[in-house]
């Protein structure tokens, strides 16, 4: 029947064709210009599939096939802005900040996810537990990106220093701020991981620099718009650098929506403008800044040592009361104070947000494994006496039982995947094909799905486990005749017994000797009244593995 095509311009309907004449099929990326493109382009006829795919043949005689849902706008947005975030105040976190113990971080996908997410909605989060040594705030950094070096070197003590190059380095009180607003680029993530304090005062405090920004815009919109118009001049030197950069206080996109924040009044410049300009700067930026001193933005806390901060450095305003300090970095401990010691480094949001696609994209994929074996699972699997999950949850209960390495229990788990495929649909059909006399290839096809997301060392015992059948025909004469009815069948639509030669030729492969101990888990998952987990008792080593290709 015909469908609504016109309702998207022709132009975005041919830059968004995912053929692989137009798109390479391992990247995505396009492999035409849009000049490359007739400039009288039109569309010559579309019509829909019954499965819901958008058929279109254009009239320079290039045909295009949109899956299902291809053509809904993608709602990821700029996640950077105001709209992409959740504005708040401390009393929101009354019950609490967003946390997460640090070796749960590290071994959950689930947790890693949520604290992530937490620092690009709320602009930060606590890991807690971070070992009490130095340079781990590195490894924090590096669990979702990479470190931003810069002139204070890949990581910085934050301590009373002899002769610092900066007040965050003494023990004077530091008002709300971000840091390097001199930098263009600026780093987009701050990280402060506590190894002591035991000092009289030094608590920390954040405030959401977009709520600030935002009461400002409701409060005083004259404020605002001088704010984010005027070009302020940013400045740091000492013996070995100069940096300098001219940005507003308030960056907004071309849609008017907050998108950075820079406040840091000891690195603020001359400003050269005309006095009426500088009155107005002024009068803004002095009533933007008292926002921020309100105590109901404050979010004070006192950070312990293991407590790693990480937080938007383009939106939150961090800052710390002054202390009662032990003597200098080089002095003796205990020097009339106690010690205030914080590793910190800088990364970015790019990375960040990197990094929590790809955990929601591990996150969706493994819903999708729960839905097929939830529905597709449900059938009857090839004439035995369980389904189709049933057998898949017993062979991956066999290789747990036998001590098998995570990579063999995700394979005899997921070994029998293809059968919910053929090569050109995902239609479910669970191997009614096998059934019916024709070679649904179902291990090919279940590895080369499951490679989208799982390492080798899972898809290649998928990939050979119906050849490991075969060879094992032909290697022991014992093994054939223990075949049930059902495989027995199967094992003549797929080929027969290897002959000797392909027996020699693959026990030579490299996932041979794995491919066969899932045949034989394969074999003896047929069990109606096992009493195995469930595919959700998985979900974590197959997120671990995800994690390794």
């Amino acid at each position: 029947m015909a469908v609504p095509a016109a309702a998207r311009p022709a132009a975005w309907l041919r830059d968004n064709c995912p053929c692989t004449r137009c798109r390479d099929p391992r990247s995505g990326q396009k492999l035409f210009q849009i000049t490359d493109l007739p400039a009288d382009l039109a569309i010559a006829a579309a019509t829909e599939a019954d499965d819901g795919r958008l058929e279109v043949l254009w009239s320079d005689g290039h045909r295009s096939t949109y899956p299902p849902g291809r053509l809904v706008a993608d709602d990821g947005g700029d996640r950077r802005t105001e709209a992409g975030k959740r504005l708040w105040r401390a009393a929101d976190f009354t019950s609490g900040s967003p946390e997460a113990d640090w070796s749960a971080y590290l071994r959950d996908p689930a947790e890693q996810a949520a604290v992530l997410r937490a620092v690009q909605r709320l602009g930060f989060a606590v890991l807690r537990g971070v070992p009490v040594e130095e340079r781990q705030v590195l490894a924090v950094a590096e669990s979702f990106g990479h470190v931003r070096r810069t002139n204070y070197g890949e990581l910085f003590d934050v301590r009373v220093e002899p002769n610092p190059n900066n007040l965050a380095f003494t023990a004077a009180a530091i008002a709300p701020h971000t840091d390097n607003p001199y930098r263009d680029p600026v780093p987009t993530v701050q990280l402060l991981h506590c190894l002591a304090n035991d000092a009289e005062g030094g608590d920390s405090a954040l405030v959401d620099g977009f709520q600030a920004a935002a009461l400002l815009r409701a409060e005083a919109p004259d404020d605002f718009a001088v704010l984010t118009r005027t070009l302020v001049p940013f400045v740091f030197r000492d013996r070995h650098t100069e940096l300098r950069a001219e940005r507003p206080l308030i960056t907004t996109d071309p849609l008017g929506r907050i998108r950075e924040v820079r406040l840091n009044n000891r690195s603020i410049g001359r400003l050269d403008l005309p006095d009426t300009e500088l009155e107005q700067f002024y009068a803004a930026y002095r009533r933007f800044a008292e926002i921020t001193l309100r105590p109901e933005l404050q979010l004070a806390f006192r950070l312990a040592p293991g407590d790693c901060l990480v937080f938007d450095n383009t939106r939150l305003l961090h800052a710390r009361t002054a202390f009662e300090s032990g003597g200098t970095s080089h002095s003796p401990e205990g020097a009339g104070g106690g010690r205030r010691h914080l590793q910190g480094c800088y990364a970015d949001l790019d990375a960040l947000n990197s990094t929590l696609a790809v955990l929601d994209r591990r996150t969706a994929a493994l819903d999708e494994l729960a839905a097929l074996f939830e529905g597709a699972g449900a059938g009857e699997y090839l004439g035995e006496a369980v389904t189709q999950a049933e057998h898949m949850l017993q062979a991956a209960a066999l290789a747990q039982r036998d001590g098998a390495p995570d990579a063999l229990v995700a394979a005899a788990l997921l070994h029998d995947v293809g059968h919910f495929f053929d090569r050109h649909s995902t239609a479910a059909v669970s191997g009614h094909q096998l059934m019916a006399g024709r070679d649904n290839r179902h291990s090919e096809t279940g590895a080369d799905w499951l490679a989208r997301w799982f390492p080798p060392s899972v898809t290649e015992p998928v990939r050979l486990h119906v050849a490991a059948k075969r060879y094992l025909c032909t290697v022991e004469p014992a093994y054939r005749a223990r075949l049930s009815e059902a495989s027995e069948f199967t094992l003549q639509v797929q080929g027969g017994p290897l002959t000797e030669e392909q027996a020699a030729a693959f026990a030579e492969l490299p996932g041979a000797a794995d491919a066969v101990a899932v045949r034989r888990w394969d074999d003896e998952a047929k069990d109606p009244g096992a009493d195995v987990p469930r595919f959700d008792d998985y979900r974590p080593l197959l997120a671990r593995l995800m994690a390794e290709r």
